[in-house]
């Protein structure tokens, strides 16, 4: 494997959240029953004319600059011919030589650590195919059902430069770029709807050489983890074949995920003729430097530059920073927390280890909470002014889940009270040393990790209220005595 090395560029397809397809008014939605989201238009009868929709322009416009990427002011719409019987036209209008968005990029990281930059071709606009069913009916062996609710849903392609090298860089690139859309509200990125899907086109060649080698699309992936698996058994398989003194063929080839390997589909040995031309039916699409402004200024903050924010102003490992922000609403309640709250960072930790862990225990959702944001700041400031110990906080978050009840509305029930009063502290104290004169030699013949021994202790016998800072000061003022 050392030997060669892989090329890997990546094509997906985003369906964009209109309310309506991209060249007619019928509803761009999910789930309806087959062929009622239908018109004229989307299915390319005579006489009808499409007219291009303005919302799928500015989400277009919006993904484009969210990528880093260079908007034309003025760019065409194509007819990309070919025959399939869920494309009722004939043809698909797309956009080919002169598409809305080219030269963009993402950083992604790498396996040592740093940041790769992944070069983006072009983002065009085209519309969507009808869906073909094979499965699921009497007579699926012998016929073809066509669903043509997915005719003029409006999609983005987003073409990658071949600059991926590792299925994890496939990985992290698929993920951040999600992660970008997601934060733009353009799509809602379902993989299992169809509204994000992906092609991986993967060669290998040996190190060091310049040229590329013949390369295979692999198609049917419906998730990264299964991108990722896909191209590393494509990769092993080239390389096999390479060794093994064969020639890798140019070729289509699905993706097995019941058995982990990928089947040639069909030859690409020659290279599709689609015929494009200007869809003469459309006008050029101008996008004027003012329009893209304004794009701009919509553009919410992004993933990358917030972390590096929040980092900053909430003294928060970068690790967390990654965590808060894994989708923008949930960063957006976290930054509403900390604002009102009296140590940020207590708030980030309650939100992704106590109530994190309990959450993924119970396989819930940060929204399916029983604790409110409210709550967490709550329990942070309580924690902060040492009115409560971290296993008071425990026990009440274990009643809160217990009971899906909130924080607020627990703690006011059982209201845990620390002890601060030193006399009946120091009082646990003497009762513990009296009762363990062993440990005491031990701790005074110099073994002073035993005092930890004597907080357990102490602690167990407040149940839990003694306040841990004065009751460690306590404990080696004691023993040193």
């Amino acid at each position: 494997m050392a030997k060669y090395e892989p090329v890997i560029g990546l094509e997906v397809h985003v369906q964009l959240l209109t309310a309506s397809k991209i060249f007619c008014g019928c509803a761009n939605r999910f789930g309806s029953a087959p062929n009622t989201n239908i018109c004229p238009v989307c299915l390319g009868l005579p006489g009808a004319l499409p007219v291009l929709n303005a919302k799928a322009v500015e989400f277009a416009t919006m993904a484009s600059l969210a990528l880093n990427c260079q908007v034309r002011e003025r760019s065409i719409f194509a007819r990309k011919n070919y025959f399939y019987p869920d494309l009722p036209k004939g043809y698909q209008i797309s956009q080919f030589d002169k598409p809305i968005a080219e030269h963009g990029w993402i950083d992604v990281p790498t396996a040592d650590g740093s940041m790769k930059r992944i070069g983006i071709t072009r983002l065009h606009m085209e519309e969507d195919a009808g869906k073909s069913l094979h499965d699921g009916f009497s007579d699926s062996a012998t016929r073809t059902y066509l669903d043509l609710n997915r005719c003029g849903t409006p999609l983005a392609e987003i073409v990658s430069e071949p600059d991926i090298r590792t299925p994890d860089e496939a990985f992290e690139y698929l993920t951040r770029l999600k992660e970008i859309l997601l934060y733009t509200g353009v799509s809602d990125c379902n993989m299992e709807e169809g509204s994000l899907r992906c092609d991986a086109n993967v060669s290998v060649r040996p190190r060091g050489q310049e040229k590329f080698g013949t390369k295979a699309e692999v198609k049917n992936v419906n998730s990264f983890r299964f991108i990722r698996a896909a191209l590393e058994y494509e990769i092993e398989r080239q390389v096999e074949v390479i060794e093994s003194g064969g020639r890798v063929v140019q070729e289509t080839r699905l993706w097995n995920a019941g058995e982990g390997r990928t089947y040639s589909m069909r030859s690409k040995e020659q290279a599709h003729d689609y015929r494009y031309f200007p869809e003469p039916d459309l006008p050029p699409l101008i996008v004027s430097a003012e329009f893209r402004e304004e794009m701009r200024k919509r553009l919410p903050e992004l993933p990358e530059p917030r972390r590096a924010r929040m980092i900053a102003e909430y003294d928060l490992s970068a690790k967390d920073a990654h965590a808060l922000t894994s989708s923008r609403e949930f960063a957006d309640r976290f930054e509403a927390a900390a604002k009102t709250a009296k140590n940020p960072r207590r708030v980030a930790n309650l939100l992704l280890s106590e109530l994190g862990g309990r959450l993924k225990a119970l396989g819930l959702e940060q929204e399916q909470s029983p604790v409110s944001m409210a709550g967490v700041v709550m329990a942070a400031d309580l924690l902060e002014e040492d009115k409560i110990s971290s296993k008071q906080l425990k026990q009440l978050l274990d009643v809160c889940f217990e009971k899906s009840e909130d924080f607020p509305a627990v703690y006011e029930r059982e209201k845990p009270q620390q002890i601060t009063d030193v006399s009946a502290i120091e009082k646990l104290i003497d009762e513990v040393i009296a009762a363990n004169p062993r440990q005491v030699e031990q701790y005074r013949g110099g073994k002073k990790t035993v005092a930890g021994f004597f907080v357990g202790q102490v602690m167990r016998a407040s149940k839990g209220q003694a306040n841990p800072a004065l009751l460690n000061e306590l404990v080696t003022k004691k023993l040193e005595g």
